[in-house]
């Protein structure tokens, strides 16, 4: 399903773990990191116009899709630093010691992990509909957090969570698929459809993933606030409107991580790459042009 021009490979970032990437284009890198509960296959659109001059490369994060899914074992297994790593581990082996950097939901995670553990990396970063995961707990508060209910499902100890989604993993999936998208026809039956594949297959690496967000993402994040570190490549951040439904100020929140920054709201739904690809397109070319 992506565009033509792109190749698959699988390359090796770590002990036991390989990422699947569709590659494609020519020029300054790109890497693209999808979100939830889609794989990248989210950036079917996007890749296509950059890769006129990038090379774009869109792996699935480790733990989706066709990359390798370590059992958890440890905190670290699925932490928003390893899955980093994996990032720059992939760029270098395809050949690029410096790349910019965009990622959506999950993957703008990873990407400002990215940023701050590797700033000689990460030439540019955009992350699109997320709060960095330590002010994403600190903002959610009483009947308003219900809408971030599966945070804390996926919070909860090996075992449960777990039993509980792959009971209905379709049904659960396809819930977010159908209430975070502005515009249903985003996502045509087939996508859906592989989305919701990947995802069944991948329940255990999934929980393991929003588990870290729960505890050592946490702390990887209040550390580096409390050090006062920040990312100083140059940063955009496109997100739905959550500060008005929830009551915080979602640039004021960017602003104390990010130096030179631009911060935008949408008018798309989450999924806005489907949604509005020209839009993100624009977005990216201007953070690019930095």
């Amino acid at each position: 399903m992506m565009p033509a021009g792109f190749e698959y490979r699988s390359v090796r970032v770590a002990d036991g773990v390989s990422l699947h990437a569709a590659v494609g284009g020519e020029g300054r890198p790109l890497v693209l990191l999808h979100g939830f509960p889609q794989t990248h296959l989210m950036w079917r659109h996007v890749a296509a116009d950059l890769a006129a001059d990038h090379t774009v490369i869109c792996p699935d994060l480790r733990g989706y899709g066709a990359s390798d899914k370590p059992v958890e074992d440890g905190a670290d297994t699925y932490s928003k630093r390893t899955m980093a790593a994996d990032v720059v581990a992939l760029a270098r082996a395809l050949g690029h010691e410096r790349f910019a950097l965009a990622g959506h939901d999950r993957g703008a995670l990873v990407a400002l992990r990215a940023g701050l553990d590797h700033p000689g990396a990460v030439t540019h970063l955009a992350c699109l509909d997320v709060l960095p995961t330590l002010d994403m707990w600190e903002v959610l508060h009483g009947a308003d957090a219900a809408v971030a209910f599966h945070l804390y499902l996926m919070a909860q100890p090996p075992g449960l969570p777990e039993r509980m989604i792959a009971a209905e993993a379709d049904a659960f999936f396809g819930h977010f698929l159908d209430l975070w998208a502005g515009e249903a026809e985003a996502i045509p039956e087939d996508v859906r459809a592989a989305y919701l594949d990947a995802c069944r297959a991948a329940v255990p690496s999934i929980v393991a993933d929003y588990r870290a967000s729960a505890g050592v993402d946490v702390d990887h994040d209040r550390a580096d606030r409390d050090a006062g570190r920040r990312l100083e490549m140059p940063v955009s951040v496109l997100q739905q409107d959550w500060g008005a439904a929830l009551g915080y100020d979602a640039a004021a929140v960017w602003s104390r991580w990010a130096s030179d920054l631009r911060h935008s709201t949408v008018t798309s739904g989450h999924f806005m790459a489907e949604e509005d690809p020209a839009g993100v397109v624009g977005a990216l070319r201007a953070l690019l042009a930095r």
